[in-house]
């Protein structure tokens, strides 16, 4: 009798450890480490000493010159969602979607399937954590009841492969979610790493043999990272990420990996009584609650994988009553800010030390470029200030660490962004290029002073001690 054989895996990494421990020494987490059988999958398809033993075959090998075909692509006809993913799936291909719980993964995916559905596509929705009825319900609410989409509630990994088998391959073939599957290959519980790692490469050969595309739904973490083991990511073609408050109607689709179309594309949606319906023009809806003139409030000009988009960026500069003041962050990196309020204070003469600052990007959008670094510069001088900026102005460039601003990329396709809005001026670095036919008014700004200060004068600088020194 073969002897069985136990690994302690860390259930966020993936890490392999020889003895159980607390924390993991790969990526730092706690209580992550699970002991787990792999007596069973020693022996199996994942390896071992039958598979060590089999003789390989030859496999031809050919050059980079040939005859190449285009891929055919399967259009959802969710115009947002074809964006995400390039212009549709691609056949064969493995799609892994994470989301917060509640944001619409399962809406948003039951919507595709009953589109491809309607369109002549056999389509298969397996759902490890709801049972048939319920899905069923969710479709009513969504007016998708007549949609021939195929239904099962089944967990076990061998078995919905061996259904999936019979007859034609299907078009679509959606997974919710791979956090639930299991294979008799190893024994480990559900949503374990092995079985994990095992039930994603079950599917993937399964779409590449037959030819289906698969969507793979998987659990997110309170950090907002898939969970599970990042070889899954790793064995994917394209990672989404779902993304939105869910205080807010909006929802953003996120292209983090896609090896078959642009990484960073963004598909928008709101959220409905109907379900999710994509958004054409995100740049209007999220500028569409602006108020007047208020300081604190200024507007980037983004860009977002091919896509311009126009978001406002709120700040607030209080005096605080703590001995060590709060900075506060929705929608934007923390050590950014950090970064820019040390080059306003190091550069242009502001004290923010005595100040509670806190940063939000409207409409639950969250910000990744650099090239937003000067419009929170903007928006913080403004609110300590409290000099509103005009209405009609957007801001984008990077700030270097010497107090210089930088020119970012894509910057016609920003000002024609801005023009169409109806803004008149855009403040841009001095030495950005791609300008000369610029459709409204440029301010180029070479330092960061020369625009805090242009801010400063148009207001007064709030005082946070009796010191007058402590302001500016």
């Amino acid at each position: 009798m073969a002897k069985r054989r136990t690994q302690f895996i860390c259930q966020s990494c993936g890490a392999v450890h020889a003895r159980w421990s607390g924390r993991c020494d790969a990526c730092g987490g706690w209580n992550t480490i699970v002991e787990e059988d792999t007596g069973a999958a020693a022996g199996g398809a994942l390896g071992g000493p039958q598979a060590k033993a089999a003789k390989g075959r030859k496999v031809p090998l050919v050059g980079l010159e040939g005859e190449t075909l285009e891929t055919r692509r399967l259009v959802t006809g969710i115009g947002e969602f074809d964006r995400v993913t390039g212009g549709g799936l691609v056949p064969g291909s493995a799609v892994l979607v994470g989301g917060d719980p509640g944001i619409g993964k399962s809406t948003l995916l039951i919507q595709a399937a009953g589109s491809v559905a309607r369109k002549g596509g056999r389509v298969v929705y397996v759902s490890g954590e709801e049972a048939v009825g319920q899905v069923r319900l969710r479709a009513q609410r969504l007016g998708l009841s007549g949609a021939p989409v195929q239904l099962a509630a089944e967990t076990n990994v061998d078995d919905i492969v061996a259904t999936l088998s019979e007859g034609a391959a299907p078009d679509l073939v959606i997974i919710d979610s791979i956090q639930t599957l299991w294979t008799a290959m190893a024994e480990s519980a559900p949503g374990t790493v092995t079985q994990v790692r095992a039930s994603a490469q079950t599917l993937i050969r399964f779409a590449k043999n037959s030819g289906a595309a698969i969507i793979l739904v998987g659990h997110v973490t309170k950090d907002g990272q898939i969970a599970g083991p990042r070889v899954v990511e790793h064995m994917v073609d394209a990672v989404l990420s779902f993304e939105g408050d869910r205080t807010h109607l909006f929802r953003i689709l996120r292209g983090l990996k896609n090896r078959f179309g642009p990484t960073d594309e963004i598909g928008v949606f709101e959220m409905g009584g109907e379900g999710l319906r994509g958004v054409p023009n995100p740049s209007e809806l999220f500028l569409g609650e602006r108020s007047g003139a208020t300081p604190g409030a200024a507007v980037f000009a983004g860009v977002e994988g091919t896509r311009p988009l126009l978001v406002e960026i709120q700040a607030l500069v209080a005096p605080s009553p703590l001995g060590t003041p709060r900075r506060a962050v929705v929608g934007w990196d923390s050590n950014r800010l950090s970064m820019v309020l040390a080059v306003l204070e190091a550069h242009c003469g502001l004290r923010f030390g005595g100040h509670d600052v806190y940063l939000a990007v409207s409409g639950g959008m969250r910000l990744v470029e650099p090239a937003a670094d000067l419009a929170v510069a903007a928006a913080l001088v403004s609110s300590l200030a409290q000099a509103p900026l005009a209405h009609d102005d957007v801001f984008f460039g990077e700030i270097g660490l010497s107090g210089a601003v930088r020119a970012v990329p894509h910057a016609a396709l920003r000002l024609k962004e801005a023009a169409r809005l109806g803004f008149s001026r855009a403040h841009i670095a001095g030495g950005q290029p791609d300008c000369e036919d610029a459709p409204l008014t440029l301010t180029r700004i070479d330092r960061l002073d020369e625009l805090a200060g242009a801010i400063v004068a148009s207001g007064v600088v709030r005082e946070h001690s009796p010191n007058a020194e402590d302001v500016v």
